[in-house]
């Protein structure tokens, strides 16, 4: 099987549709991405179909963004009727839909403030500025000298921020100098976590994922994430929980971090915050960090815009009508089980790992290895749609409305394409 790369064109792909997609988006497109050569032209609830009208089960769902499911009708459907009345005021002016979104946003996470942005990697960025903020007006650090301390394995996107506190090569090569104030230390480590803040006063926050998902569904030690609150308030250190992956009932709770009952003091939400419908994210906070940044310091556009608000509203009460959390916790479980079933008879596999609907199954092979990635062209080929991570790591995170009967289908799926391998 032909292996794609940003230099050789898939020659397993042959049918026209979707090879002159492919081709189109090869010659006149930025060769940053290295997708799965399949050109994808609708979709619906678990299922995607593509150009030649062949289904999927996606398990992906736009790296946790479709979580209500593809082209959910209450999300369309709210986002046609805002798009008929108004799309955009920037925020030079107040629009009706704001307001409103912002009052239920922070009744539903349980913070005094929100403030809207576009992107995952927004919301980040907005979490470190309110941060440094707060460390400058509250906590008193001295000018220019505030820290953010962040886990090995992070990934909360490819901003210069961002990449400033990545430990992945990828992201970093060719890309400095750097941003200046990031603490790196090992992610599951709260000796480390507090060795850091006794070492330096200047540290104002650490930002952390709940649980690593692109470094390959990373889960942390049970009671790390209570012992991250209890040492950020004893040492005066902000605790931002970066839930844009996580978050919005993909564990199998609201937040990821109501698994240990704690609640940070940034909060970062994205992905599935619009259903996948359009870039929408937020960070929350109490009025004592958010009130520190004033009118015209900060903000986008775009963040905020009366159709992302529409659809936001629209996107949690699917949430909560539908009952996603509780069916991901569910629907978690019969994956973890069929798959650990699988392990038994399945040399390929090394372990699986997860919470609710975000899981990864570790390859039993290096990192460099073409193994996970042949898997994956594999299944494929049987109609199920998932993506390596980290080389031997395979992810997967369908839409929380699966039901019992497409999980099975899917576990099917793989247990045959594993049980069957052969390089």
């Amino acid at each position: 099987m032909a292996h794609y790369t940003d230099t050789i064109m898939p020659e397993a792909i042959n049918k026209h549709a979707s090879q002159n997609a492919i081709e189109l988006e090869y010659k006149y497109g930025a060769h940053n991405y290295k997708p799965m050569p399949v050109v994808l032209a609708r979709g619906l609830g678990v299922h995607v179909w593509d150009v030649e009208g062949k289904q999927y089960l996606d398990f992906l769902s736009a790296y946790s963004a479709v979580s209500q499911g593809h082209c959910h009708p209450a999300i369309v459907q709210a986002m046609i009727d805002q798009a008929q009345k108004l799309t955009l005021t920037s925020r030079a002016f107040y629009n009706d839909k704001l307001g409103e979104c912002e009052k239920y946003l922070c009744g539903y996470f349980g913070y005094d403030k929100v403030l809207m942005m576009n992107s995952g990697v927004e919301g980040g960025e907005t979490a470190l500025k309110l941060t440094r903020k707060w460390a400058y007006k509250i906590k008193g650090i001295a000018p220019n000298r505030a820290k953010t301390v962040y886990a090995s394995g992070n990934f909360w996107g490819r901003t210069l921020a961002a990449i400033s506190s990545s430990t992945d090569p990828s992201s970093t090569d060719d890309y400095g100098p750097f941003l200046p104030g990031a603490v790196i230390i090992p992610y599951d480590d709260l000796n480390a976590l507090e060795d850091a803040f006794k070492r330096d006063p200047d540290i104002a926050g650490f930002m952390v994922e709940p649980i690593q998902g692109e470094a390959g569904v990373v889960v942390p030690k049970e009671g790390y994430l209570k012992g991250v609150r209890d040492l950020c308030t004893q040492y005066n250190v902000l605790f931002i929980a970066d839930e844009v992956q996580t978050g919005i009932g993909r564990t199998g709770r609201r937040l990821a971090c109501d698994w240990e009952g704690v609640k940070p003091d940034i909060l970062v939400l994205g992905k599935a915050l619009s259903g996948g419908t359009m870039p929408v994210s937020a960070a929350f906070a109490s009025d004592e960090i958010m009130l520190t940044i004033a009118p015209g310091e900060h903000g986008s556009t775009y963040g905020g815009n009366p159709l992302a608000c529409a659809v936001t509203m629209a996107a949690l009460k699917v949430v909560e009508d539908e009952n996603l959390a509780d069916n991901a916790e569910v629907m978690g479980n019969i994956f973890r089980d069929r798959v650990n079933q699988l392990k038994e008879k399945c040399t390929l596999i090394e372990l699986v790992r997860g919470k609710g609907l975000l899981n990864a199954i570790v390859i039993n092979d290096t990192e460099e290895s073409s193994t996970a990635m042949d898997l994956c062209y594999r299944m494929m080929e049987k109609g199920l749609l998932c993506k390596p991570t980290h080389g031997n790591k395979i992810r997967f995170a369908p839409p929380l409305v699966i039901d019992a009967d497409q999980m099975n289908h899917a576990c099917d799926i793989i247990d045959e394409v594993f049980l069957n391998f052969t390089k």
